[in-house]
């Protein structure tokens, strides 16, 4: 005999949880998510934004894991939940959120500034493959991250020996940025649409991004790493998460709820602004997905020796 899952809605308070201070882009984007699930009236129940800072998503892991089989809490992060496991900083096992989608990614683009001899991303390559020395990179903001991988990982596949690369760390992309136009550093890796105003006076060269595909819009004209020899793809996703032990009924509700979410405008006019673009995968997708970007994020922090094998 079989017994069909019971259809599930919340009964009480909705909590999104982030695990940055209020006015950050993962919490920018869970009140987008609470605005748009109240006026389309998406989710009937109440929903707040809950903001649990400190140790690198640790403080919001912790606190979800008070909720395990809870369909009423669910966090908004991404692809760094896979990076501080593989380096031993996180709370818990990313294995022990449940997945529920993934709603769009934020791409890497690779800056140098206007008069910089570099020309292109294979240029890049080219010159660092003969000196691994030879460009210093601005990282915001810690080694082994998706913006250090977003131009380290494409040297890596092109056969530069990335360990060798000198890398200078800054508290955030804007003051790395300021670095760069300052003439103290050659390339800064940051999220693209970090250079959208300083492509517009003219300051910087874009010389590659990190998607596997060209961007839309603005960034028709880049191309992409791929296109320039190196086969290397790296997207700041991110996605939604529920506590250990969700149910079936609770994973098939929110999925159905994200889905509708992604396909509003007010979302499609925010991934606009954002310069990202929605990358829906349903929880299955999403939980195969993470294990393959996990086994490509280990080994990159394994060859720079920040992750043991």
């Amino acid at each position: 005999m079989v017994t069909h899952a019971q259809t599930w809605k919340p009964d009480q308070a909705v909590e999104i949880i982030v695990n940055c201070a209020p006015g950050c882009g993962p919490d920018r984007m869970a009140r987008l998510m609470h605005g748009v699930f109240q006026t389309h009236k998406f989710v009937e129940a109440a929903i707040t934004v809950q903001n649990k800072t400190g140790g690198g998503g640790a403080v919001a892991q912790t606190y979800l894991n008070q909720f395990a089989g809870n369909g009423h809490y669910l966090f908004h992060t991404g692809k760094s939940v896979l990076t501080t496991h593989a380096m031993g900083r996180s709370a818990a096992p990313y294995t022990e959120l449940t997945p529920v989608a993934n709603l769009f990614g934020e791409y890497i683009g690779i800056a140098v500034k206007a008069d910089s001899p570099i020309q292109s991303g294979r240029d890049l390559i080219e010159r660092l493959k003969k000196d691994p020395t030879a460009v210093s990179f601005g990282i915001a903001t810690s080694l082994g991250n998706t913006n250090h991988q977003g131009v380290a990982g494409a040297l890596k596949a092109a056969g530069v020996d990335i360990k060798k690369s000198r890398n200078v760390v800054f508290q955030s992309g804007a003051l790395a940025i300021v670095a760069m136009l300052g003439g103290h550093i050659d390339a800064v890796p940051v999220s693209v649409g970090s250079w959208v105003p300083h492509m517009k006076t003219g300051a910087v060269r874009v010389i590659a991004v990190s998607a596997a595909q060209r961007l839309p819009g603005f960034f028709s004209g880049i191309p992409t790493w791929r296109e320039q020899g190196a086969n290397a793809v790296v997207s700041n996703w991110r996605g939604v998460f529920g506590a250990k032990g969700m149910t079936p009924a609770q994973v098939a509700y929110w999925e159905a709820q994200f889905q509708k979410l992604v396909e509003s405008p007010e979302w499609k006019a925010e991934m606009v602004t954002l310069n990202g673009l929605s990358e829906f995968m349903n929880a299955a997708r999403l939980k195969k997905y993470m294990e393959e970007d996990y086994a490509e994020v280990k080994a990159f922090l394994v060859d720079l020796e920040l992750a043991k094998k």
